[in-house]
């Protein structure tokens, strides 16, 4: 029953934070600012040429994945700060992994932390809402599950 309850609060979480982040990041690509940069070059390992429905559907899939971990360790793990700040925190360790590291890394970029604050500050900012946004919408379920519920 949990993994059931688990799949569907990813699901929901995932896809809640997903969309949550958007208008931060089009809001930042509106003043100019690099936001969404691997979203392309990762589809593209998949399709050869990605359509804005196929980028978009990935970035609900992306959020499921990367929502479930957050989930795991909100239920497991008795913590001393709110979902919501867990999750924001999560967010600022996500981005730093995956996005300013692993993804440059894999593709043969130079990381962001090599290009300077306009490229670090839109994607950690959108990492971190995802985040929140997944402790908040989550939170009762986490609570309820670190109180054996």
């Amino acid at each position: 029953m949990l993994w059931r309850r688990l799949l569907i609060e990813t699901l929901k979480s995932g896809t809640i934070a997903s969309l949550a982040m958007m208008p931060f990041g089009l809001a930042f690509r509106a003043a100019g600012l690099r936001i969404g940069y691997y979203g392309p070059k990762f589809a593209a390992l998949f399709v050869k040429d990605p359509t804005a429905t196929f980028l978009f559907a990935q970035h609900i899939v992306l959020g499921w994945v990367s929502a479930l971990p957050l989930l795991l360790v909100l239920i497991k793990v008795p913590l001393p700060v709110s979902p919501v700040l867990f999750g924001a925190a999560y967010g600022v360790a996500y981005y730093v992994v995956v996005n300013s590291l692993a993804l440059p890394l894999y593709f043969g970029d130079q990381t962001p932390w090599q290009l300077g604050v306009a490229h670090i500050l839109p994607s950690l900012v959108v990492h971190v809402v995802f985040g929140a946004c997944v402790g908040y919408v989550s939170r009762r379920f986490a609570l309820s599950k670190q109180n054996g519920g």
